[in-house]
């Protein structure tokens, strides 16, 4: 097990950007990668809430890591601080024991420049993910996540898109 970090800066308040990191629809957008397409099939933004999400590959040969072309993971809001932190307590569905194993990820919000620095320590991340893989999609899902609260919903689906079940029940925002 190993802990990525990585940090971003939005060009927004913090109440815009914490939206974004508690609303089904937001996380639907700008979480998935290039290349794959998100359904969120749970997500209660409240503190012990739980959230569902699979991540599918268009690539017919791309491997996932919870079904043939799909990564699902799940878990829970362990703390929300509005404004300031989100605490995502996660694993991976999958077969392969490699896999397996509780994750942690800590969202911090911090005022900077007129805008947020974002920064997120993604911990617990199982040796099997490649630790270059994971820095990457953590750094690029930061990305996206400026455009989307910056320039609006629609500016991230070139690159990611959401499919079916886009909100959810106690989606927030």
């Amino acid at each position: 097990m190993y802990t990525t970090q990585a940090s971003g800066h939005v060009n927004a308040p913090r109440p815009a950007v914490y939206r974004a990191l508690v609303s089904a629809d937001a996380i639907a957008r700008w979480r998935v990668p290039p290349g794959m397409r998100s359904e969120v099939h749970a997500f209660e933004a409240r503190e012990g809430g739980r959230f569902r999400v699979s991540l599918t590959y268009d690539a017919p040969d791309a491997a996932g890591k919870s079904a043939a072309h799909t990564d699902t993971c799940h878990g829970h809001f362990a703390r929300l601080v509005p404004d300031d932190m989100v605490v995502e307590v996660m694993e991976f569905e999958a077969r392969d024991p490699a896999l397996r194993g509780t994750m942690t990820m800590t969202t911090t919000l911090t005022d900077s420049g007129g805008g947020t620095d974002v920064l997120i320590v993604h911990e617990g991340v199982p040796d099997a993910v490649p630790a270059a893989d994971n820095e990457a999609g953590v750094r690029a899902a930061l990305t996206r996540l400026a455009r989307y609260v910056e320039q609006g919903e629609g500016a991230v689906e070139q690159g990611g898109r959401p499919s079916g079940a886009g909100r959810a029940a106690g989606s927030g925002g």
